[in-house]
């Protein structure tokens, strides 16, 4: 196992839900941990099925923590998966905020593949205004630029560093793994919610 730098176990975060999907054969897997072994993990997905994966040779290790909205600042890029709202503005589900090393990282809008009707924006914050229940922010992109409605429902995340110890049962789980012929699992890369996070879609 090693563990390798923030910033490109964020852009794996946050590029996960489209560009993997293009490298098929590929599945998304979450879950909780229930059993760590030296070459596998098993564990429990939302929908109680029991999944056991193979972790390829040096595997990485990265972990997502719990921001909140006081984090987004003016000039700071990230990333926000959201949906459209009626006066054509977006209303946030999820917002990943990159390190400074991967600003520029999948800059732009285009469709979101995780969420029916979804869109992923990354982008530099232009401004921001901060409410009570939230924040309204505008993002701007090379050739465009997005309103959106961050409320107390957002999963605002960051990166951080994890090892493999953090890898225990009980351990709140997101990973990319590649189907094998024979139907097998593997990955190469696990994130793992730190205390009080939310994984990322």
């Amino acid at each position: 196992m090693r563990r390798v730098p923030v910033s490109l176990l964020a852009a794996g975060f946050i590029l996960a839900s489209s560009l993997v999907q293009a490298q098929a054969p590929t599945t998304r897997v979450r879950g909780t941990v229930e059993r760590v072994e030296a070459s596998a993990l098993s564990l429990k997905t939302p929908a109680g099925d029991a999944v056991t994966v193979a972790l390829a040779p040096g595997y990485a290790v990265g972990g997502v923590v719990k921001a909140s909205v006081s984090d987004i600042k003016k000039g700071g890029f990230i990333g926000v998966g959201a949906r459209p709202q009626a006066d054509g503005s977006l209303l946030a589900v999820q917002v990943f905020i990159f390190p400074e090393a991967m600003r520029g990282t999948g800059e732009g809008h285009r469709p979101w593949s995780v969420l029916p009707e979804s869109t992923m924006t990354n982008a530099t914050v232009a401004e921001t205004v901060t409410r009570v229940d939230g924040a309204n922010i505008v993002l701007s992109y090379p050739g465009g630029e997005q309103k959106v409605t961050i409320t107390a429902d957002a999963n605002i995340i960051m990166a951080a560093p994890a090892q493999a110890s953090d890898l225990a049962a009980g351990a709140q789980v997101a990973l990319t793994a590649n189907r094998q012929p024979d139907g097998s699992l593997v990955t190469n890369r696990i994130t793992i919610a730190k205390a009080g996070a939310q994984l990322p879609l």
